[in-house]
């Protein structure tokens, strides 16, 4: 294989943003590493898009594990490295899309007629931290340790408007958004010598299997479309597009960013 052979790895890689970033990075030639966690039920949607990944004719390779377990990471890392050597080429870029955690408020009114579920736990909100922030500090830390950057890199992490706005019950995803751009920035400045540039993709709101736990999704959807200067949501397409475009070797001095790919609707009114 060429050495020129560029292998992308996606965090979150089985539907919604990992999903439609590895279909159009397959088709653009690169090739694909997916981590992801999936239950027996939903493990025939992601045979199917491994098998059209394959079509495209670029090396693919999948893992159903734990992104954010310690062990497992190092397992997979090690993997990885392996398959790269029996294939050929180097790993060029990292797409964090991991969305798995609380929904929970903090605290629960006093005044109200339903009977108030358990507040968001210590762990609970240490854990929706550890994996949609911290991972993304741990796999980075892991990955140039292990020399898997040897020409540079792009690294691009998913972010929302929940950084910076508030909605019942996203506190916990809300503070890791928030703790997400601020590793961004960090690692913007400690990874320069290794001629890596980081991004956050700021999506506007979209459908998928996120969304759909939020609770209360209906009227953010009603919102969005409301604010939005197109009259539609996001779709996992439109951040997979520029996510393309962004991992090019043109966007060497673009680092650091929130990149809002929401056709305007965050900072509308």
């Amino acid at each position: 294989m060429s050495e020129d052979k560029r292998w992308v790895l996606i965090l979150g890689a089985s539907s919604g943003f990992g999903a439609a970033t590895a279909l159009r990075l397959a088709k653009a030639g690169y090739n694909i590493i997916g981590v992801h966690l999936d239950r027996r039920s939903t493990m025939p949607a992601v045979e199917a898009l491994i098998a059209e990944l394959k079509t495209f004719g670029g090396g693919v390779r999948f893992f159903n594990q734990n992104a954010a377990d310690d062990v497992k990471r190092a397992w997979m890392i090690q993997e990885i490295q392996q398959t790269i050597r029996d294939e050929g080429g180097y790993l060029w870029s990292v797409f964090h899309s991991l969305a798995f955690g609380t929904l929970r408020a903090f605290i629960h009114p006093p005044d109200t007629d339903k009977k108030p579920g358990p507040a968001a736990s210590r762990r609970q909100i240490e854990m929706t931290m550890d994996v949609m922030a911290n991972s993304l500090i741990y796999w980075v830390q892991d990955l140039v340790s292990a020399g898997m950057f040897p020409h540079g890199g792009r690294i691009l992490a998913m972010t929302s408007s929940g950084s910076h706005t508030v909605w019942q019950d996203y506190g916990p995803v809300s503070a890791a958004k928030c703790a997400l751009e601020a590793h961004v920035r960090q690692l913007t400045l400690e990874l320069a010598p290794h001629r890596i540039t980081i991004n956050a993709l700021l999506a506007g709101v979209t459908s998928t299997p996120a969304l759909e736990k939020i609770p209360g999704n209906e009227i953010l959807i009603q919102k969005a479309l409301s604010k939005n200067p197109y009259n539609r949501l996001t779709t996992p397409d439109d951040v997979a597009a520029c996510a393309v475009e962004l991992i090019r070797d043109g966007t060497h001095w673009m680092s650091g960013n929130i990149i809002r790919v929401d056709g305007g609707e965050d900072f509308c009114a």
